[in-house]
């Protein structure tokens, strides 16, 4: 008996260990499909849909079918990995339905080939079919492989590490995106609709493959998760989903991370209409700028896991990028188009805003989730739900009210994009400052783990 004691500590303090820098990093690079195709997603979908022909309202409903869709199978999928496991089927699987879905909607209406009519409303039906596609590959792909997480270790600051390693090869993703479209751009001009067709469909297409080959790395160098089959886990019973709806902490958590998505995904969608139309940038600006944001927030990251983490860290983290991110939303709300070389520098705080923002909130769900590893998996789920249909609802409103813009037009302070790029981000920040001055944390009873030795990244 006390044998069998002594080898459960035993094991238990092996699963506490920090992980090693090569599963971290296999790890980390394992969302990069989906990051590359959300970048390219949230930054151009709206735009793209609006120069080929869409009104602004039928854009959103084209995103909104799409996060719905998200939502929806965010649920079903944490549901289905709580029961079953599998996380890297799940992943795969995904990854499929993404890379086929997201060539269909940037590379032409493939609705209106196949029926032989380029109608207004088979190209509404038909993107948004084929959106609702992209994201339900996208949702499988993104619960799989968060919820790995807390079943690859025990260990809090390696669980920070991968939240944070994940999150820096998100920039890269992004930073790749943003490389792509500045070289497209530049060599395909945009004179006609279908020029504008070509120059996303290159877009796409590299984007996948680079996606693709990262995808490799990652199904290669991890393995699937096993804690949730070792004896920790064994004695455990299947939680429940009450048990997390009887948690405050989990609706701070779910509030914390649905703000933090909110700031991040509906600036990220109107900012290429905020720079090229309110702040009358160049056309290339509509990849400089985001790719300033990316590279920041890369940084930021890159610091961020290396440090020990405890939940006054993560507290403090996650203030102070809120703070910036409200200060940095009000000047760009005010900021004329004369000043708009400011928009530089403004971009480098959003940057390392979002990475403060993120980087916390994705470590407050590992704190939430704790040792609890037979649910894990649905608050993951649940939380991106929240997230996908927030997002969708808010940038259906938002481009409800946007109009249709005539070319050389001019636009005051009082237009869509200033109010979705800056002030309302501002206001959700506020939000999370609030909440998050409510939080009560306990650091977990693991043994002591040192920070990492080694940069993980450099």
């Amino acid at each position: 008996m006390a044998e069998a004691k002594d080898g459960g500590v035993m094991a238990e303090a092996q699963e506490a260990q920090p992980l090693g820098r090569w599963p971290i990093l296999s790890y980390g690079v394992g969302h990069m499909l989906n990051d590359i195709t959300s970048a390219c997603w949230f930054t151009y979908l709206l735009l793209f849909l609006q120069q080929i022909g869409l009104a602004p309202r039928d854009a959103a409903v084209v995103m909104l079918s799409g996060q719905v869709a998200d939502g929806l199978m965010t649920i079903l999928a944490g549901e289905m990995i709580d029961r079953f496991g599998r996380f890297k089927l799940w992943h795969v699987a995904g990854s499929v339905l993404v890379g086929v879905s997201f060539s269909s909607v940037f590379g032409g209406c493939l609705l209106c080939t196949i029926l032989g009519t380029d109608s207004y409303l088979v190209r509404t039906v038909g993107y948004s079919f084929f959106a609702a596609v992209f994201n339900i590959g996208w949702a499988a792909t993104q619960v799989s492989h968060m919820s790995m997480v807390n079943c690859m270790t025990l260990n809090p600051t390696s669980r920070v590490a991968l939240a944070s390693c994940r999150n820096a090869f998100t920039m890269v993703a992004n930073l790749g995106l943003y490389a792509i479209a500045l070289a497209v751009f530049g060599v395909i001009k945009a004179k006609e609709c279908s020029d504008i067709v070509i120059q996303y469909r290159w877009i796409a297409y590299l984007s996948i493959f680079i996606g693709c080959c990262f995808l490799v790395v990652f199904h290669v160098g991890t393995k699937e998760p096993t804690l949730k089959s070792e004896s920790s886990c064994k004695k455990k019973a299947r939680i429940s989903w009450g048990y997390w709806f009887k948690k405050t902490l989990y609706y701070q958590v779910a509030l914390l991370y649905m703000l933090a998505r909110l700031i991040t995904n509906v600036s990220q969608s109107l900012i290429a209409f905020y720079v090229t139309r309110d702040l009358r940038m160049n056309e290339y600006s509509k990849a400089t700028v985001p790719a300033i944001i990316f590279c920041c927030s890369f940084f930021v990251s890159v610091v961020l896991q290396e440090i020990k983490w405890n939940s006054r860290r993560l507290k403090s983290l996650l203030t102070v990028g809120a703070t910036l991110w409200v200060i940095s939303g009000v000047a760009v709300f005010v900021l004329p188009s004369e000043m708009h070389n400011l928009m530089y520098p403004l971009a480098m705080v959003i940057g390392a805003a979002n990475a403060l923002v993120m980087v916390t909130t994705v470590g407050l769900e590992s704190a939430l989730v704790g040792e609890d590893l037979n649910g894990c998996a649905f608050v993951y789920g649940s939380l991106s739900f929240l997230d996908k249909i927030s997002c969708g609802i808010a940038l259906f409103v938002l481009e409800s009210y946007e109009d249709t813009m005539n070319c050389g037009e001019a636009r005051g302070l009082n237009t869509v994009s200033r109010y979705g790029t800056g002030l309302i981000p501002s206001c959700f920040a506020v939000l999370s400052l609030v909440v998050t001055s409510t939080l009560r944390l306990q650091d977990a009873a693991v043994p002591r783990a040192a920070a990492l030795e080694a940069p993980l990244l450099v």
